[in-house]
């Protein structure tokens, strides 16, 4: 699925859905695969021995939700796809995200009866935005005194964990969960970024996945500890984790958000170290059909 990621960015980035690129993949499976993945439902479509479409089933305690890619030379699969997902989730309420700049299989979609999904498209909505920006020129990094840079590497599991969790207030990440994302290609502890604060607490962490194949990073996730933030914590952490993803052979980085009005914070701040707009998805949704009457 990773591969599949990868050669979609290759021809056409704009068609990686945002919970298809290569680190979101990794940051989903490496942390639910422990806790959640009996109730997860993979189908994987071939043109021979490549992998060229997938579909990746989630329930929901009020419906289902599905990730998804299809290969741009194979797009007529999304049909095969869609059909999957009815049959596998039943008639519940279902969900998903297909990117913006997919007219046809946006198409595809509204022909199986999905409809643009009113409330993830509010003002308050909680549909993503994917951001870019080349690694060329990056400002130098500048903490407050008595902070410091770490890497996940320098710190351990457990500083690791606590700092998700610190910067996530409802957060349900263990250990297990870490150890799951750890393994999980193509993870490396020296692009796990933190920021330790002069009392030793890590008040900053984000990950990045670096995608060797088309150079590029990725951020995902990326927080702050609540009693640390606007102090320039995460501006810092992310200049100096770009600066070392260039050290690494990275040319290119990218970063997704929440793109409704209501939700401004993350998006300011990526805006102030260099990114800007690139794809966004278009959350759909399908009603369950009304039982019949007796």
């Amino acid at each position: 699925m990773q591969g599949l990621a990868r050669r979609v960015t290759a021809v056409r980035p704009d068609l990686v859905n945002a919970d298809a690129s290569v680190g979101e993949l990794a940051w989903n499976w490496g942390r639910g695969r422990a806790t959640r993945g009996a109730g997860w439902t993979c189908q994987l479509w071939f043109d021979g021995s490549e992998l060229v479409a997938w579909g990746w089933f989630r329930p929901q305690r009020d419906g289902a939700c599905l990730g998804y890619q299809v290969h741009p030379d194979h797009a007529g699969l999304v049909d095969e796809v869609i059909d999957w997902y009815d049959r596998t989730a039943g008639n519940v309420e279902r969900t998903v995200v297909p990117c913006a700049s997919d007219r046809f299989g946006l198409e595809r979609w509204a022909a199986h009866g999905y409809r643009e999904d009113e409330g993830s498209l509010g003002d308050a909505g909680d549909w993503t935005q994917m951001n870019e920006r080349d690694l060329d020129e990056l400002e130098e990094p500048a903490l407050p005194d008595g902070f410091r840079f770490r890497d996940a590497d320098e710190v351990g599991p457990e500083a690791v964990v606590r700092a998700h969790v610190d910067a996530w207030a409802r957060s349900t990440y263990t250990l297990e969960d870490y150890l799951g994302v750890r393994a999980s290609a193509p993870y490396r502890g020296d692009l796990h970024l933190l920021v330790e604060a002069p009392d030793g607490t890590m008040a900053a962490s984000a990950i990045m996945w670096f995608d060797e194949a088309n150079s590029t990073v990725e951020f995902e996730p990326l927080g702050t500890h609540v009693d640390y933030r606007r102090r320039g914590l995460a501006r810092a952490m992310m200049l100096h984790g770009m600066r070392r993803a260039r050290a690494a052979g990275a040319i290119h980085a990218t970063v997704a958000c929440l793109g409704a009005p209501g939700h401004p914070a993350a998006r300011e701040l990526y805006y102030g170290v260099g990114f800007r707009p690139f794809v966004r998805d278009a959350p759909l949704v399908k009603a369950a059909e009304a039982a019949s009457p007796a």
